[in-house]
């Protein structure tokens, strides 16, 4: 399911970090491999980004990505 959601933690030394939409209440626990980039791959806490995501979740959310564009 593609989705609008705003960042909102990232950790860059670890490579996760959660986003936020209405359609994944809780957050959406997502990976630094999951973003569509090119390089080093990271997001900003406030960002906006596109997100496809499955449930369940990992890591105590109850979402997880599987796919994140800016």
């Amino acid at each position: 399911m593609g989705v609008r959601g705003v960042v909102r933690e990232w950790h860059a030394d670890e490579g996760w970090g959660v986003i936020d939409s209405p359609e994944t209440p809780g957050g959406c626990w997502t990976h630094f491999s999951h973003i569509q980039a090119e390089g080093f791959r990271a997001l900003t806490a406030g960002q906006p980004v596109d997100l496809e995501w499955e449930a369940p979740g990992q890591d105590g959310y109850p979402y997880r990505a599987v796919s994140v564009s800016a």
